[in-house]
């Protein structure tokens, strides 16, 4: 495939992913059309070597693996994404009525996203609704593919000071507006009703989100750009499940895990500090026939690449980035480090990855911030809380991460699938912290 098909297939996965819901959803397709054998948590996990499966947690994480044949040299191979990206949650009761006859939706801010850029575009709802059937309460994936809400602004003349670094008020400014006259109070749990095709008494609870509906592209005279909701991190939840699928490696267990609440700060059953990772682990482990000291040895012997975007130069403001480690569109993979250990990457875990990268001369990139500035953090030091293993952090550059529409390079994705599809298909026997050789 080329970028410009590559980045197609990208487009396609996030537009399928509305929520991260539907982010779980559309990888389960994925893997399903693989031939992988969906595990549920809630049953007892029948393994065997050379065997593929995945199982999912709360229905917006999810982790797949792939068991060797040739276990003598056991231990994990893993990539770590996320689902979630920042966006308004409507809350439980979700209507406001007034002033005159405007209806509004009650939603509140869902991750540290750029308030401004949800404004005066199509915005639409999607999630998860729980529904009476049949005696049972019922899981449903819930979108409108519809243009249903908007964020007017406010027009100049009444707000002069909207240029001039104006605060938005989230519980103010950041309210969509549902109806001018035509709905009433009710209507909105009455549409998602009618939307699953039930009684309203039937709908008992409801996780909607807004959804950007400005629609998606491949830009520039020459194709350089890729433009899209969600990017931050599905794009690293695509490529890492694509070089996942892409790959054999028959002396490890190879894992694909993507969490969610990423952009919440992921303490959650479901997200990279929860027990996730770890009880599938240790649940493969036993499965194999394996004890809690092997356990203990296979994690010492492997590796996680944390996967989440980074920072590409900004054309309008170079002064916000450090001086000899920053990042450009099209130019390979991103390393990214911090010497709080907000990020993983360390000198030995750099050294393994660059190895990887060589191998299949994929260009590398690195990004710190500057001193002087505080950056955020990602899935890698988080998970290393509950399974405990060498790790980097690593990226794709992109523009306005955080904002409702994102822009990546368009040759990125595949230097990402095609690294990490190297990652995944070698042999790394690590050494403690002393070395390591690739087979």
């Amino acid at each position: 495939m080329n970028n410009i098909q590559i980045s197609q297939e990208l487009l396609s996965f996030i537009d399928s992913s509305k929520s991260m819901f539907h982010s779980v959803d559309t990888m389960k397709k994925y893997f399903d059309k693989a031939g992988y054998t969906f595990l549920p948590e809630s049953t007892k996990w029948e393994i065997k070597k050379g065997g593929n499966y995945y199982t999912t947690r709360n229905n917006s994480s999810i982790l797949a693996f792939q068991v060797g044949e040739l276990l003598d040299d056991y231990h994990f191979q893993i990539t770590a994404s996320h689902s979630d990206s920042p966006t308004y949650k409507v809350k439980a009761v979700p209507e406001l009525e007034g002033p005159f006859e405007f209806l509004r939706l009650n939603v509140e801010g869902y991750g540290g996203m750029i308030d401004s850029s949800w404004f005066d575009r199509p915005l639409s709802i999607a999630g998860r609704v729980l529904i009476r059937e049949n005696g049972k309460i019922v899981n449903k994936l819930f979108n409108i593919d519809k243009d249903i809400l908007m964020i007017p602004n406010v027009a100049i003349h009444l707000n002069r000071e909207v240029n001039n670094g104006y605060a938005y008020n989230k519980q103010v400014d950041l309210l969509p507006l549902f109806s001018a006259g035509e709905l009433k109070k009710g209507d909105f749990d009455k549409m998602v009703a009618d939307e699953l095709g039930v009684k309203v008494e039937d709908v008992i609870s409801k996780d909607l989100f807004l959804v950007n509906r400005q629609r998606q592209c491949i830009w520039g005279y020459k194709d350089e750009f890729v433009s899209t909701p969600k990017l931050d991190d599905l794009q690293c939840a695509f490529t890492s499940m694509k070089a996942f699928l892409d790959s054999k490696n028959e002396h490890s267990i190879n894992v694909c895990v993507v969490f969610d609440n990423e952009e919440v700060g992921s303490n959650t059953k479901q997200g990279a500090m929860s027990t996730f990772m770890k009880d599938a682990l240790m649940r493969v482990n036993s499965s194999l026939g394996f004890g809690v000291d092997e356990y203990h040895q296979a994690v010492a012997k492997s590796f996680l690449v944390s996967c989440d975007n980074a920072h590409a130069l900004h054309p309008n403001h170079p002064e916000l980035y450090d001086q000899t480690n920053r990042t450009y569109l099209n130019k390979g993979i991103v390393i990214k480090e911090a010497a709080n250990q907000k990020y993983t990457t360390d000198a030995f875990s750099r050294a393994i990855f660059l190895e990887i990268c060589k191998r299949v001369d994929v260009p590398v990139q690195f990004f710190a911030n500057r001193s002087d500035k505080v950056g955020g953090s990602t899935l890698g030091n988080l998970s290393n809380i509950q399974v405990s293993l060498h790790a980097l952090d690593i990226g794709i550059a992109q523009l306005a991460m955080h904002s409702s529409y994102e822009t990546c390079g368009i040759k990125d994705t595949a230097y990402m699938i095609e690294a990490l599809k190297e990652f995944y298909s070698t042999n790394i026997k690590i050494d403690c912290a002393d070395g390591a050789i690739f087979e």
